[in-house]
């Protein structure tokens, strides 16, 4: 799946410390939605999480957030459905774009 999104040769910056841009990917789905993927190779871990990754994806219907991965400083990896937030067990990127889009799935047939 990763390999369908579009990949920057650029270097960016993410709170002063250089990160490189993986992709950054930015649709509307037919029903009006907003889906966006942004992920960012850091040059280290962003604490608590082991991994060398930043990143959010989001989709999100009629302005509101319904689901969401990130991870942030002093939380670590994890997902936001319907507004309930929960942990997040990462394991790759692949794995987290498949999760991500199971989870939009799953919402929308619910809803």
């Amino acid at each position: 799946m990763l390999a369908l999104l579009p990949t920057p040769k650029s270097a960016e910056r993410i709170n002063a410390v250089k990160a490189t841009l993986i992709t950054r990917f930015k649709d509307v789905t037919p029903d009006g939605g907003l889906i966006e993927l942004v992920v960012w190779r850091l040059p280290k871990p962003v604490p608590p999480c082991k991994h060398r990754f930043k990143y959010r994806l989001v989709f999100v219907l009629h302005g509101e957030r319904v689901v969401g991965f990130d991870n942030e400083r002093g939380k670590g990896d994890h997902y936001h459905i319907a507004g309930e937030e929960r942990e997040y067990a990462f394991v790759g990127l692949t794995q987290l774009v498949e999760d991500f889009i199971a989870e939009v799935e799953r919402w929308r047939n619910e809803h």
